[in-house]
Parts: structure tokens; sequence; C-alpha cells
């Protein structure tokens, strides 16, 4: 669990995923036949397969997190922030951040909303569920220093260690490094592949799969799996009908998201495969939501496409949770379906 820490605990907020990318392409090097990075910031590796005519499999894995863009610095030294991606407020109460200044150390803080604290707020002003604009953050600089370092559009990002407690591991941005390490394992692990495999780890998923949408209209893949995490709600206050997925029921096989219905022949495939290899796995549709699969299957003009699920609790917080046999799960499908013979 090394490296799923390290790529955790990295910061990378959609259009500065670099230091992401980084560590990943010093892992992957020494596994790959050819490695780039494209004008969107995508990294794009190859491994190619040992058929006469091979086809093209893209897997897609996103390396961005939700995150925040400094929106200004106030005559105080408070920095206040626009969001980008999905975040529920209620979780944004009293967090850590860290802000990558255009020069120098990053900068840490204090995240929490305007207003008063509860000791002296109206039953109101308790209740009320504040949008990110009324969100600032705290240095602890004087305000000539802030305004001297830091500027509208340096990115931030939340904090939090990465931790394992019996079977699961949690953290912030398990969505979607997570993924990043199955395909770091994958690319690591994969001997025999007939066909040609891109790994490519993407950029901007989390504001509408913008980097899945160049890398595969440039790849043009036969085939398109996108790896990503899912809701697994099977906590208190959730019937059973609503859990989309459990912990440690194995790899999620997606039927369906609100941005792609997965082809139903690769469906059937893995199915195949997971139950041949005993490879614990279950079933998935998502009623919200989408994944880098979405752009896969509409490559130019078009591709077969599916998604890999790693069920999650608690996504878009900074506690996501998973375990680590549905981690084992998805790399192990994945590895034995690229290794199976078409």
């Amino acid at each position: 669990m090394k490296i799923l820490k390290a790529l955790s605990e990295l910061p990378g907020a959609p259009g500065r995923e670099e230091r992401v990318r980084d560590y990943i392409k010093e892992l992957v090097a020494p596994h790959v036949d050819e490695m780039h990075t494209d004008a969107l910031g995508n990294l794009i590796c190859l491994k190619r397969g040992s058929a006469k005519k091979p086809r093209k499999v893209m897997v897609a894995c996103h390396m961005d997190e939700i995150a925040f863009y400094v929106r200004s610095v106030d005559e105080k030294g408070f920095i206040r922030v626009h969001h980008v991606g999905g975040f529920d407020t209620r979780n944004l109460f009293a967090r850590r951040v860290r802000i990558q200044p255009r020069k120098g150390e990053d900068i840490f803080g204090n995240l929490n909303p305007s207003g008063r604290p509860i000791h002296v707020a109206t039953p109101e002003e308790r209740n009320k569920i504040p949008t990110t604009n009324e969100f600032f953050i705290d240095t602890g600089l004087e305000p000539e220093e802030v305004k001297k370092r830091v500027r509208a559009g340096d990115p931030v990002t939340l904090v939090q260690d990465f931790v394992e407690f019996g079977d699961l591991v949690s953290g912030k941005c398990m969505d979607n490094r997570a993924a990043c390490w199955v395909g770091i394992d994958t690319l690591k692990r994969l001997k025999k592949n007939h066909d040609d495999v891109y790994v490519v780890f993407t950029v901007q998923e989390e504001i509408g799969v913008r980097g899945a949408i160049t890398s595969s209209y440039a790849i043009d893949p036969d085939i398109g799996i996108a790896i990503d995490v899912t809701l697994a709600v099977d906590t208190p206050g959730v019937s059973e009908d609503e859990q989309i997925t459990k912990l440690g029921k194995g790899v999620a096989i997606k039927v369906m998201d609100a941005y792609s219905i997965s082809d139903n022949e690769l469906v059937e495939t893995f199915i195949e495969i997971a139950e041949k290899s005993k490879i614990p796995h279950q079933m998935e549709l998502l009623p919200m939501g989408g994944t880098d699969a979405g752009a896969l299957q509409r490559a130019r003009g078009g591709s077969k496409a599916i998604t890999l699920s790693i069920p999650t609790r608690y996504i878009h917080t900074v506690t996501e949770t998973l375990h680590k046999k549905d981690l084992k799960a998805t790399s192990d499908l994945l590895v034995k379906y690229l290794e199976t013979k078409p």
C-alpha cells in the first residue's frame, strides 16, 4: 500500500496533475514500450502486443481530484476559492488545505465557512448549509505575505493522511488514485498481452472527462476500459436496494451509469473470466455520475467500452474508503482480460 499512500497524499487538482503524473512516470517507465505526455497532460503508456494484427485496447485511469482554485485574497489575507468538481459542502467544515503557489513552497491553511461559530449562531445559522463561495482559507500569514505569494488561479487541494485499518484503506482522492494504482500494477504485471495496450492516466475527469476525450480520439481504440471507483453505500441508513455495491465483495463490473451503457459483449466476457478465474466480482448499475468510459465509447467512430469499478465508501470526502481485496480483484480481472487471447 506504499504506492497507494503516496498517490493519495499527492495534490492533483484538475488541470494541475503534474505531481501525480511525474510520480507515475517514474514507476511505470521500466514496464512500457512507449510513453509520452500529450498537450492536455494525459500520460499515455503503450505496451505492445504479440499479435500480428493487434487490436488497440485503451485503459483509462484519471489522475485528478476534486479541488479548488484561488479566487481572491482580501485585505485581511483571507483567501476565497472557486470549486473544481462536485463537493458536498457539509463535508468541508474545518479542513486542512494545501495551496500550490507559483513560486516557493506549498502553503498550508485551514478551510472554514464564513459566519459565527455554533456557540453564538442563531438556530437558522446553525442549520444553514453554506455554498463553496462562502468558504475561506486562513493561512496564518500576514496579509502582505499572502498577497505576495498567492494569486488568483493557484490550485488548492484538501489534506488528509492515508491510513490502513482492518482490511480497509482510507484517504483523500481514492477517486481516482485507486484506479491509478490499478493502472500501475497492471503495467508491472502484464507479460502476455496479445493486443496493444494503452494505459492512459487521464486529466480533468472530474470536470467533464476532458482528458479521456482527447486521448481516446488520438488513440482511436477498438476497446475502451475505464477504471474508476463507484459508490458503496453499504452503511447505516441506506436500504439494500440503494447500496449500488458492497465493500469486500469484489470488483464491480458496470452495466450502466448516467454517462455510458457498457458494451454487453464486454460485460459477458468479464463475467466469464471472473467466474472462471474465481475473481470476486459484483454487478453495478449507477443511477447518477459517470466515468471516462463515456468518452471512450464516443471516440471517433465509437468503440466498445466498459468500466471496472472499485467499490468505495464516502466518495468525494477526505475519508474515501475501500477494501484491499476489491482493489486486488480489479487489477486481477484487468490483467486476466488483457492476457486472454481474443
